[in-house]
C-alpha cells in the first residue's frame, strides 16, 4: 500500500534534488551536468555580495512576517466564528461562499484588485472622486503595495484555510463544553479553556510549517502585483530568481538562490520546532 506513495516521493521529490549540483557549477545547457565546470560556492558568494541582496532578503522577510502576523491568524478567528453558528444551513452556505475565492487564479484575483483600485476605472477611486477627493494610484504607490498584497492573500485563502481548524474544532468533545457550562463558564471562558487548547496542536504544526517556508512568499501573486513603481518594496528572492534564471538564462545562480532558501527554511524549522517542544510540548516530531 505504501509503494505508490514512496515512488511518488522518490521520483518527484528526491531525484530532482540531484539537479541542485548546478548551484556549484558554471552550468552550460549544452555541456550538461557532467561536462560543466565546477565553481564551488561562487554563486552563493555572488548572491550575498550582490548590491541589492539586502533589499531582496528584506522585502522577502517583511512580506513573510506580515503573512504570519495578519494572514495566519485570520482563518483561526474565522473558524472560531463559524463554530459559533448554530444554524447548520447558514453555516454551510457561509463556508461555501468563503471557500470560493481559493479556486480563483491569482490572475483573476489581480484583475478584481485592479477593478477595485485602478486610478482610472477602480471602484474605490470613483467613490473618492464622487466624495470630492483626488483619486489615488493605489497600484502604483509603494506604500500601498504590501497592504494590497497581504489583503488580497487573506481574502483568497482565508476561507479555505479554515478547513483544518474546523476539523480540529470538530474533534473537541462536547462533554468539555458541557462541563465548562456546568462550572459557570461563559462563551469567552469556554473559548479560553476549551476551544483554544483544542486548536493549539493544529496552530503549532501549521505555524512551524509556515516558519519553515519563511522565504517562500508566493511568486505568482507577488509577480502579478509588481510593476516598475513598486519594484523597490516588492521584489523578492523568487521574482529575482525568475528574472535571472528564466529570462536571463543564469540557471546556476537561480539554483543557488533556491538552495539558499531551503537551507535557511530548514534551519529555522529545526530551531522553531525545538523551541515549541520546550515551551508548549507540541512539535512536528
Amino acid at each position: 500500500m505504501l509503494l505508490p506513495g514512496i515512488l511518488y516521493f522518490v521520483i518527484f521529490k528526491y531525484i530532482p534534488l540531484l539537479g541542485s549540483v548546478i548551484a556549484f557549477q558554471d552550468y552550460n545547457i549544452y555541456k550538461g551536468f557532467l561536462q560543466s565546470d565546477w565553481v564551488g560556492f561562487q554563486w552563493f558568494e555572488q548572491l550575498v555580495t550582490f548590491p541589492q541582496f539586502k533589499r531582496l532578503i528584506g522585502n522577502t522577510i517583511i512580506l513573510s512576517f506580515y503573512q504570519i502576523i495578519f494572514a495566519f491568524p485570520a482563518p483561526i478567528l474565522l473558524a472560531c466564528l463559524l463554530n459559533e453558528l448554530r444554524n447548520i444551513g447558514l453555516k454551510r452556505m457561509v463556508q461555501t461562499l468563503l471557500y470560493l475565492p481559493h479556486f480563483l487564479s491569482w490572475t483573476i484575483v489581480y484583475g478584481l484588485v485592479y477593478m477595485m483600485f485602478s486610478s482610472q476605472t477602480g471602484l474605490v477611486n470613483h467613490v473618492l472622486t464622487w466624495s470630492g477627493h483626488e483619486p489615488i494610484s493605489f497600484l502604483q504607490m509603494p506604500e500601498y503595495f504590501r497592504t494590497l498584497l497581504i489583503g488580497s492573500g487573506i481574502w483568497k485563502e482565508m476561507g479555505w484555510s479554515t478547513i483544518i481548524f474546523l476539523a480540529a474544532l470538530a474533534g473537541i468533545s462536547p462533554s468539555y463544553y458541557e462541563a465548562a457550562r456546568i462550572d459557570g463558564a461563559g462563551r469567552w471562558k469556554q473559548f479560553v479553556h476549551v476551544t483554544f487548547p483544542g486548536l493549539l496542536p493544529a496552530i503549532v504544526i501549521l505555524l512551524l510549517l509556515k516558519i519553515g517556508s519563511v522565504l517562500e512568499v508566493g511568486f505568482e501573486q507577488v509577480y502579478l502585483f509588481l510593476n516598475p513603481a513598486t519594484l523597490r518594496v516588492g521584489e523578492v528572492l523568487d521574482t529575482y530568481a525568475y528574472r535571472q534564471g528564466i529570462l536571463a538564462g543564469q540557471y546556476s545562480i537561480t539554483t543557488a538562490i533556491g538552495l539558499f532558501k531551503s537551507i535557511i527554511g530548514f534551519t529555522l524549522l529545526i530551531m522553531a520546532n525545538r523551541i515549541s517542544k520546550a515551551v508548549s510540548g507540541e512539535g512536528l516530531y
